[in-house]
């Protein structure tokens, strides 16, 4: 800059010049501080910017490229304006936050929004089934199911459940509803009544009736109460005007309550109902393959799976129940990759160890050794109580471990009455064999590789089968003295004959509930064996194996005669009373 000051006093040529040269030099580095500061801070910036760039990317190569691409050129922009306009109120700290700022928060927060809903589906777990008084099945906590440990989850949109007409009444409606949020339930049905008796065209106030019926039910435990919550989300969609989400909402939630008082078929037509007035959503044809699911219909549910999967192919809930048909199908080799898949999509209801359960059964059945990389997966996802004790519907804390003796059983006096009387026992089974080979039924859970393998059962869940008792009076004579046994609603009491060139596929009871016994009365000398988790026994006549079947066991028998044992399950010894009178039979 130039000196503008007028001199007014002369001054000699030589003081001029000095003065002169002074200012020069003091305008220079003046320059160079200048220059020196915006180079610090432009360097500063363009690290913060580059760090921002670096995180984005780790995370933007996780998704799809293409479009996303161009999307993230004009966000990046963004992030550098806002970082630019920043600038100057971060400087005088000396440092510019960054990533941390508020502002790049945001935007990143938008950002990874708008990828998330445009390549990802929402990725929260779905709850799992309601266990069983007493019980708990080994289930994980509640948490995301992504690899990297990031969830990302879509934007969920606001149902709208009001129409015009129940806008205008918006002020009493919240009213009632505030009192049911507060668990003031029998407050909250009295002031829904009062509102549908005034306003018996209101869709919400009918919808609010049913909820505080619903919650209601549940408080009372009374399934007259939830019926009449059923009855009443039916009413909802009935009405004029009843806006789509609340349409949904009741039927969806009145199909369940129907599931849950055992009413498939009538949860099937509320299903079918669903699906008729929303045939784009695919997630309703995914309740309603469920559907047929739980009546045994695996066709129409196939049916529907494949209707889904067409429509939209990478829908991994239609994939672990399509490949978990086609398993029941024993189109074992076929339904790998559709369990694989589904399990790996990560979509609501996937999370579930029965298809971990089922995957690892089907990749065993084909030699596969990738079995136990599921099967752990599926311990540590909570789903398992090891990678061997794989059963399902568990009672937590009961001691595990696949062998057992009879004192650790504290059934001893059952175990002695078994050995004492063995040729009893084998004496009246024979006698079946010979004269009614026909009560010998054939394994009917495939689990058979290959061979012959029938069973003759006289107890199942806890009920004595009194026509099959009365081929062998003494035997079942000698059993009802074991409450242990005879009460065992999670087992059976049977013969069982398995002939030569069997063998019956590594496997898992369905619970650990219970200890099996095997009680040895016709024991081929070689050629037979049980390996139960990592450890193979045989039989011996007279003598009783016991084990816990919940864990991984498998079966050989290549031997040249015939194997007879006898099976005797019992409550695990570490229930207590009441747990053995709540649980439900499998």
């Amino acid at each position: 800059q130039k000196v503008k000051e007028v001199i007014k006093e002369p001054l000699k040529k030589s003081k001029e010049k000095q003065e002169s040269k002074k200012e020069e030099i003091k305008d220079e580095e003046e320059k160079k501080k200048a220059r020196k500061g915006k180079d610090t801070t432009d360097r500063k910036d363009k690290k913060a910017v580059d760090m921002n760039k670096l995180k984005k990317d780790s995370d933007k190569a996780k998704r799809d490229r293409g479009k996303e691409k161009e999307k993230e050129k004009g966000l990046d922009k963004n992030v550098k304006s806002k970082e630019t306009t920043k600038k100057s109120a971060s400087e005088k700290d000396g440092t510019i936050q960054g990533g941390k700022d508020k502002e790049i928060k945001k935007i990143t927060r938008k950002k990874r929004n708008k990828q998330s809903s445009h390549c990802l589906k929402e990725r929260s777990v779905p709850a799992q089934p309601t266990s069983p008084e007493s019980e708990e099945t080994i289930q994980p906590a509640e948490k995301s199911y992504v690899e990297s440990g990031k969830a990302f989850t879509k934007k969920k949109k606001k149902p709208k459940l009001l129409n015009k007409f129940d806008k205008t009444i918006k002020a009493e409606l919240d009213a009632a509803e505030k009192l049911r949020k507060k668990g003031k339930v029998e407050e909250a049905l009295r002031a829904f009544e009062a509102l549908v008796n005034q306003y018996p065209q209101s869709p919400r106030a009918r919808y609010g009736k049913a909820q505080s019926e619903d919650d209601l039910a549940e408080k009372m435990r009374s399934n007259e109460m939830l019926q009449k919550a059923i009855n009443t989300y039916d009413e909802v969609v009935s009405l004029p005007n009843v806006p789509s989400d609340l349409i949904k909402l009741s039927l969806k939630r009145e199909a369940d309550r129907q599931q849950f008082l055992g009413r498939m078929r009538g949860s099937l037509i509320t299903l079918q109902k669903l699906v008729q007035l929303f045939p784009s959503d695919t997630s309703f044809k995914n309740d309603l393959g469920v559907g047929y699911l739980l009546i045994g219909d695996n066709s129409n549910a196939k049916k529907v799976y494949e209707e889904v999967l067409s429509l939209a192919p990478n829908d991994g809930f239609a994939k672990v129940h399509y490949g978990f048909i086609l398993k029941a199908e024993n189109k074992i080799a076929e339904s790998i990759p559709y369990l694989k898949e589904g399990l790996e999509s990560g979509d609501p209801g996937t999370n579930d160890g029965r298809f971990y359960f089922h995957l690892g059964d089907a990749l065993q059945r084909m030699g596969d050794k990738e079995a136990y990389k599921w099967y752990e997966l599926g311990y540590q996802r909570g789903h398992f109580a090891s990678v061997w004790q794989r059963s399902l519907y568990n009672v937590k804390g009961l001691k595990a471990q696949p062998w057992w003796t009879a004192r650790e059983t504290g059934y001893t006096e059952l175990v002695k009455s078994l050995e004492k009387n063995w040729k009893l026992i084998r004496d009246e089974g024979l006698a079946v064999m010979d004269k009614k080979r026909s009560l010998f039924l054939p394994e009917d859970e495939n689990l058979r590789e290959k061979g012959d393998w029938s069973q003759f059962t006289l107890w199942q869940q806890g009920r004595k089968n009194e026509n099959a008792c009365k081929s062998v009076p003494k035997t079942c004579a000698l059993l009802e003295r074991f409450p242990e046994a005879t009460g065992c609603r999670r087992g059976q009491i049977k013969y069982s004959i398995m002939h030569p060139g069997t063998h019956v596929w590594p496997h898992t009871g369905p619970t650990n509930c219970r200890l099996r016994m095997h009680l040895g009365l016709v024991i081929p000398k070689e050629g037979c064996r049980i390996r139960c988790a990592q450890e193979n026994r045989t039989w011996e006549e007279g003598k009783v194996l016991i084990f816990d079947d919940s864990f991984e066991h498998e079966v050989w028998q290549d031997a040249e005669n015939y194997r007879l044992i006898f099976i005797v399950d019992v409550w695990h010894p570490e229930l207590t009373a009441q747990q053995r009178r709540t649980l439900p039979a499998i």
